[in-house]
């Protein structure tokens, strides 16, 4: 069972998440684009821009339908990028997968998400 820690909130969001101990969101159901926000300011990336919420949303929406993690070739295929634009977004597609609210996906996913 993970270990479910609050975040510090910046002023204006009132609830602390709920995240495991690797900072996986517990519930994806209760994601939303402020966590988003939220999460990606903490973690340094500035400001959410269009090319960073279409991925947050097809990330969100392959879970949801698939209940896996899409390849990143895929994901950049889809969206008309190079390869290493979710490197280049997020850091890293933990951090993406993080960002969009997704659950731990796994030790072993989690391996090849580095």
């Amino acid at each position: 069972m993970p270990q479910i820690r609050a975040v510090t909130r910046p002023p204006g969001f009132h609830r602390p998440l709920p995240v495991d101990d690797q900072g996986f969101l517990i519930d994806p159901s209760q994601w939303n684009a402020g966590m988003a926000r939220v999460m990606a300011e903490r973690d340094g990336m500035g400001p959410l821009e269009p090319r960073h919420w279409s991925i947050i949303y097809y990330l969100r929406e392959h879970h949801m339908t698939y209940g896996a993690i899409p390849p990143v070739s895929q994901i950049c295929r889809t969206h008309g990028m190079q390869r290493d634009a979710v490197q280049h977004l997020f850091g890293s597609c933990r951090q993406a997968w993080r960002i969009a609210g997704l659950p731990h996906p796994g030790d072993e996913a989690l391996s090849y998400m580095s």
